[in-house]
């Protein structure tokens, strides 16, 4: 199991990780970095418990919010795949119609022929 060197807060911490994680485990390391960094800016140095605690607060909201937005989406796409179904149902209908209608015109066009051929 790979062990890879993180700094968060300009602490070095050593964390292992599934092979070939290594890569998106630095990333999820700087963007909690990022995230005590802004901390630091708006409440200061309040110990380093409190500020991973703050950021893991905070990117547990990210993700909240990201779900709730997911969950909104696969609604809008459930909206719309029905209204697309009910769309593609009428338009079958329709098409339908407009058969039964020019084969309806076709005929009478024939016999009208038919009778002014005789006439």
């Amino acid at each position: 199991m790979p062990l890879v060197n993180v700094m968060v807060n300009c602490r070095a911490y050593t964390i292992a990780c599934d092979e070939g994680e290594e890569d998106h485990l630095r990333e999820l390391a700087a963007h909690v970095d990022a995230k005590v960094r802004e901390l630091l800016e708006s409440v200061g140095q309040v110990g380093d418990q409190r500020l991973m605690l703050m950021a893991a607060l905070l990117v547990t909201d990210e993700y909240f919010e990201v779900r709730q937005r997911l969950e909104l989406h696969r609604k809008q796409l459930g909206d719309l795949a029905g209204t697309h179904e009910a769309v593609s149902a009428q338009l079958g209908r329709e098409e339908e119609e407009a058969a039964t209608s020019l084969e309806t015109g076709a005929r009478r066009l024939r016999e009208l022929v038919a009778a002014l051929a005789e006439a």
